[in-house]
């Protein structure tokens, strides 16, 4: 296919300017890149905190956000010989990492030194064709919807890797706090398939009946307890609180709650990224209590591929629905309010 030479996308140039729906070049790929033209694009909560700037992280500038991208590859570098034109893939979060540190010797290139991040230090999704490592990409099998498929390579791989880091185990229970968002809705399903019970955590009727038609054996509403803690705790079968407890909510609030409910040995996983926020816990329960607190980033290589797997047989339905890329600032807009139940994909235009 003939590769055009201008191209639309969603531009943040300046701090201040917003989103601003605008052509500009197609990039051409680097030595050890690919040229992805991207069908389908998911909105992540993290576009939100690029457009906005307010982690402690530089952001490149003018910037096109997005690291949720499903398409094709156009074309590659000439030092590219694992991905080949034609090929579907996915753009993930980490752009590319230098391969030689020690993390990325022990497969934890999310936390080398010298990565590159999709939509935030480099130009992401948010166009119709983007470049990419092809040492990153994920490979798509072609028997996989793209629209469908998007959410699964930042949100489905957070949360599949969380649920990983956080040890639980077939037949224990994990509490999911932002259960019925973009990232918790993926949560559930995997929990599922990986043998979990859950209590879903979430405010609203419409999540609650999303969250119950995903399997959750307990719904806790926490615009309508009067005691969180307590209500947690008595949605397990023994009353002593969920073995795992996963913090996707976008406030800071539930990251000072889990420590109270969790039970002895368990672990709380923090995923989510509330500006400016901190996680704080009793130093007396936490010992006592022998509780594990960690963080856990976005998955590795491998990571990407097993939740890409576990889609692929039907595991995982990402709830999602499918606007032109021109609505992204409507997106923002229902994320901010907390309106949306799911995740928004992103279509581009042909």
């Amino acid at each position: 296919m003939a590769i055009p030479e201008m191209q639309w996308a969603q531009v943040i140039e300046s701090p201040e300017s917003g989103v601003v729906y605008k052509q500009i070049p197609v990039p051409k790929p680097g030595p050890d890149e690919v040229l992805v033209n991207i069908k389908y694009s998911g909105v992540c909560h993290t576009d939100l905190h690029a457009l906005k700037g307010d982690w402690p992280l530089d952001r490149k500038m003018p910037l096109v956000g997005g690291h949720e991208g499903a398409g094709v590859v156009v074309a590659k570098g000439e030092l590219v010989t694992q991905v080949e034109i034609g090929d579907h893939a996915g753009v993930k979060w980490l752009h590319g990492s230098c391969l030689a540190c020690e993390f990325c010797r022990q497969s934890d290139e999310p936390l080398c030194a010298k990565a590159l991040l999709s939509g935030y230090t480099v130009d992401g999704t948010f166009q119709q064709y983007c470049t990419a490592k092809a040492a990153h990409v994920s490979i798509i099998p072609k028997d996989v919807p793209l629209d469908a498929v998007a959410p699964i390579l930042c949100a489905g791989i957070t949360v599949y890797k969380g649920l990983k880091e956080s040890g639980a185990r077939p037949g224990q229970t994990v509490a999911i706090v932002g259960a019925g968002g973009g990232l918790g809705s993926l949560a559930q399903q995997y929990a599922k398939a990986m043998g979990l019970r859950i209590i879903a955590i979430d405010g609203g009727e419409e999540k609650r009946a999303m969250c119950e038609q995903l399997g959750a054996q307990a719904y806790v509403d926490f615009t309508k307890s009067s005691d969180l803690v307590a209500d947690v705790q008595a949605a397990t079968e023994d009353g002593l609180g969920p073995h795992a407890v996963l913090l996707l909510a976008v406030s800071e609030g539930p990251f000072q709650q889990a420590a109270s409910y969790v039970r002895s040995r368990g672990s709380i996983v923090a995923i989510g990224l509330p500006a400016n926020a901190y996680l704080r816990a009793p130093v007396f329960g936490t010992v006592v209590k022998m509780i594990n607190i960690k963080g856990s980033y976005v998955g590795n290589r491998q990571d990407g591929i097993e939740a890409v797997d576990f889609f692929r047989r039907g595991l995982i339905k990402a709830p999602f629905k499918t606007v032109p890329l021109e609505d992204l600032p409507k997106v923002y807009e229902l994320m901010e309010q907390g309106k949306i139940a799911g995740r928004y994909v992103l279509q581009m235009p042909e």
